[in-house]
């Protein structure tokens, strides 16, 4: 009998499939709902969705299956569930690129991935065998799960906090923001598949665990794990993290600058005028911030919309990003306090590896 082998990352996406992590998705796309949404960022019925949720095989492995009423899937030599493939088809990667992604480029890390791999897929829904969702970590909750939680908490608004990175001062400034306006803060690291020199994802935790325990209050906010891979498509990135954020449970999404974003493929705030053409479909309030950078005059964190030097005292402004941190990390600099807390340096330098692609 045919079965279909899934690698680590195909795991990975079915699972968040099977536990309503991509919701209204029942199943890997078939070609309909990946033509729409390269093309209008919907699936067929309307609803939107901004990235393709594919499972690409080896053509004679697609065609194995092709008319099976249910096909095993195995990962790790352990059957984890089914797939009723309803749909073989052939994707034309080098020119879907350009629409996901903005671009075809080799060296945009997404780009990259998308076109490298196998061009046939297998569409259908899935099923995922008891126990399986639970088996990768404790840091991971399904949807149900953290639903239930808001339930018990009585919270009813609950800001959605995605990141690729350790926590620095203008991660610190947006979770604070948003505990102002809400119940709680789900920060919910995305720990798949990066690109080589981010960060592990036991560095992250490590981070958010320090930020949480020493200088947030924990009764308010929670830490959990996304584990998908990085597409680093920018503006439809950031919808999809909006509506996986929905799904679990979450009334409110926080997209900040260049949300997603790599090497400067995307604007600052593409991903602000995206959210604004899916106003009041996505079934989740899209929190824009500006910035945040600090500001040497003003003594702290602060925005384009809070700040009064940004153009006229340029020079006191100092942006804070995750590749900044990185570069100094690498090179054995020591951040500035203002930059990130020294407690959280601390913690994620007793990690090994620090970051992704090393030994």
């Amino acid at each position: 009998m045919p079965e279909i082998v899934l690698d680590h990352q195909q795991f990975l996406e079915f699972e968040k499939i099977a536990v309503g992590a991509f919701r209204p998705l029942a199943g890997f796309m078939n070609q309909a709902q990946f033509d729409g949404v390269v093309r209008d960022m919907r699936l067929p019925g309307g609803a939107p969705f901004t990235l393709p949720v594919l499972l690409p095989l080896p053509r004679d492995t697609a065609w194995s299956v092709r008319g099976r009423p249910s096909v095993p899937l195995v990962y790790r030599g352990e059957e984890v569930g089914s797939l009723q493939p309803e749909d073989v088809f052939r994707v034309d990667l080098r020119a879907a690129a350009p629409a996901l992604f903005g671009t075809a480029d080799a060296r945009h890390p997404g780009a990259a991935w998308f076109q490298a791999q196998p061009e046939w897929c297998v569409g259908g829904p899935v099923a995922i065998r008891p126990g399986v969702a639970k088996r990768l970590s404790g840091d991971t909750h399904t949807p149900a799960e953290t639903r239930a939680l808001w339930q018990d908490r009585a919270w009813t608004r609950i800001a959605g906090f995605q990141t690729r990175n350790v926590p620095h001062r203008a991660h610190e400034y947006l979770i604070r923001c948003a505990l102002e306006l809400t119940d709680g803060v789900m920060v919910q690291p995305l720990v798949g598949r990066k690109q080589a020199g981010d960060y592990t994802p036991a560095a992250i935790l490590a981070g958010y665990r320090e930020l949480i325990g020493a200088f947030l209050p924990a009764d308010r906010v929670v830490l959990s794990v996304l584990s998908t891979w990085m597409r680093y498509a920018g503006p439809r990135e950031a919808i999809l993290h909006a509506i996986i954020r929905r799904n679990y449970g979450c009334s409110h999404f926080i997209v900040g600058r260049d949300h997603a974003g790599v090497g400067g493929y995307y604007g600052r705030y593409d991903a602000h005028a995206l959210a604004r053409r899916f106003e009041g479909e996505l079934g989740i309030e899209i929190m824009r911030f500006h910035g945040p950078f600090h500001c040497g005059q003003c003594g702290g964190i602060a925005t384009e919309r809070s700040c009064a030097h940004v153009h006229g005292d340029p020079a006191s402004v100092q942006e804070i990003s995750g590749t900044m941190i990185r570069a100094m990390l690498r090179r054995e600099v020591v951040p500035q306090p203002e930059f990130i807390r020294p407690e959280v340096v601390a913690a994620i330098q007793a990690v090994s590896p620090l970051f992704t692609g090393e030994a």
